[in-house]
């Protein structure tokens, strides 16, 4: 049997103890301490952290992989800073392709237009003849060509519904910008399906960025059923780099046949028997999104009194498919941006309690942006897992130019409560929603921590009330989100009998102004199962 020996810099157990070796033997981590330290003689094989930091690896509770995986693939716009560099991107990328029948990308920054609303003619200039349709890094919204919406037959008269609305000019036609399900699937179900090459090769770009940024678990938030085969490939050709588990989107229009979906996925997903692929979990999309004015508000919007925004399930046939969902053991993830979306999300988890009885559930309520009071106690006498997205929790441009207008100054005071959740006695669980956010934990830790954004505003933090400690930050990216995985007696802890889930660290970032850990904190190591996945030595190829 193998031994490895970690020595020479701090392990932080997430215990509330630190200590300075730690070994690993078949997978497993066997010692810590002066117990580690005395097996010394007997190791295979040494680690010399050079006075870095070893911790149990990072999770990611929720996250779309193969969104992230497709923007790598396709025209580079994340970064642009200006609609006129995102259409010279496209413009670029369409010459460069132009076997390419539909240019579809992400994820551009929806604060360069006026009010988020973009224009199909600024796309035209680059691209006529061929659809283009680029994601917001909402991923709520699209903004595409003119030639996207003739080919989809979105026009004038097209209705704008309960689930999806279409920005439009005074004449009635759409302007090019479209917002929520049903106004983004009218023109995206018009384009070529993914194959499953492109998928597999989405996931594998995906999770091998997961394992360099320290990562060993994600949870896909959003998985549409044509998808588990790429999963399943991806899997079979041993090129997923980290444990993915699978979130079933359910569909409000057709849910009832998606039970047997949900249930048949699941056991063909088991009977892979690769601990790297689980599909344990259903997500409900409950509203949209602030920007949008969609998340589904308590009280009008600041800015819109004629709206509340944009539920995606009525509350009726939410519990009912919840219900039905749990009673087939599954774990529910439900996404919930604003105050009332976020209480019709607890609502339903009472409901389900209630009808279904007790069991250990471990229902997960995703964002949790804006919080009413009233419904803080609720998380956990319910028993709901708390995922934010720490990124989130700053005065970013998309915060100051759409966010605070869209909520007023009062609510804007309820956001993000990572701290108050916790005093409450929550599990907090943390994630990123990559590519909405970057998907590195590193990324995310300073933010947690400070609430200040990467100027360094406001001094002191944006609702410091809110910041947590730097234990508690690394418990919930690790703990927390082990918990979330129902893997808590395996992973999120590094003390004897865990799986050795490890990530080493070039430097202890506990002691470095948290400022500066995304820019000069590396990581060094990964290991899953004791296993190294980063660097990686031998990672097959998804072709």
């Amino acid at each position: 049997m193998s031994r490895t020996l970690f020595r020479n810099g701090t392990i932080w157990t997430g215990t509330g103890h630190t200590v300075t070796a730690l070994t690993v033997r078949d997978g497993r981590i066997e010692a810590v301490g002066a117990e580690a330290l005395a097996a010394q003689p007997d190791a295979d094989q040494v680690v010399d952290l050079e006075g870095g930091l070893l911790l149990p690896a990072f999770g990611d509770g929720h996250c779309h992989p193969d969104h992230a995986g497709f923007e790598a693939m396709g025209p580079g716009i994340r970064d642009r800073a200006s609609v006129e560099e995102i259409v010279e991107a496209v413009r670029e990328y369409a010459l460069a392709h132009p076997e390419d029948e539909w240019i579809i990308g992400a994820s551009y920054d929806s604060t360069l237009a006026p009010d988020g609303v973009f224009d199909a003619r600024w796309l035209d200039a680059a691209v006529p003849d061929r659809p283009v349709v680029l994601r917001a890094w909402d991923y709520h919204t699209v903004w595409c060509n003119t030639e996207a919406m003739r080919r989809s037959g979105v026009d004038a008269a097209t209705p704008d519904t309960e689930r999806g609305r279409f920005a439009r000019r005074a004449d009635g036609e759409p302007l090019g910008t479209m917002y929520e399900w049903d106004a983004v699937e009218a023109v995206l179900r018009a384009a070529p399906a993914r194959t499953t090459e492109d998928l597999v090769r989405a996931l594998q770009i995906a999770t091998e960025a997961y394992a360099a940024a320290g990562v060993t678990w994600i949870q896909d938030a959003w998985v549409e059923h044509a998808s588990v085969d790429a999963y399943v490939e991806a899997a079979r050709r041993g090129v997923l780099a980290t444990r993915v588990n699978l979130g079933l989107r359910a569909d409000p229009e057709r849910w009832r046949e998606q039970l047997a979906e949900f249930a048949a996925d699941r056991e063909r997903v088991r009977a892979l028997g690769d601990e790297r692929l689980t599909a344990n979990t259903v997500k409900f999309f409950v509203d949209g999104i602030l920007e949008n004015r969609t998340a589904s508000l308590l009280a009008p919007y600041s800015d819109d009194p004629c709206t509340r925004g944009m539920p995606v399930w009525p509350y009726e046939e939410l519990v009912e498919a919840f219900t039905a969902v749990d009673a087939l053991g599954l774990q529910a993830h439900l996404h919930a941006i604003g105050d009332a979306g976020v209480r019709a999300a607890l609502d339903a988890v009472e409901h389900v309690t209630r009808v279904n009885g007790p069991r250990d559930r471990r229902p997960v309520i995703a964002h949790v942006q804006l919080l009413d009071e009233v419904d803080l106690p609720r998380f956990a006498r319910l028993g709901v897992i708390a995922n934010l997205q720490p990124l989130w929790a700053r005065t970013d441009a998309a915060m100051k130019e759409l966010t605070f207008p869209r909520i007023g100054a009062g609510r804007a005071g309820r956001q993000y409560l990572i701290g108050s959740l916790l005093r409450a006695g929550v599990t907090v669980a943390f994630g990123s929603d990559w590519p909405v956010s970057d998907h590195r934990p590193l990324a995310g830790l300073p933010v947690a921590v400070t609430r200040e954004n990467a100027e360094r505003e406001p001094a002191g933090g944006w609702l410091p009330e809110e910041r947590v400690s730097f234990d508690a930050a690394l418990s919930a990216y690790t703990a927390g989100v082990a918990y979330q995985a129902f893997a808590e007696k395996e992973r999120g802890l590094l003390v004897p009998g865990m799986a050795a889930d490890l990530v080493w660290l070039d430097a202890d970032i506990r002691l470095m102004d948290p400022h500066d850990i995304a820019l000069r904190a590396a990581v060094r190591g990964t290991w899953m199962s004791g296993a190294r996945i980063h660097p990686p030595s031998d990672r097959r190829s998804a072709q």
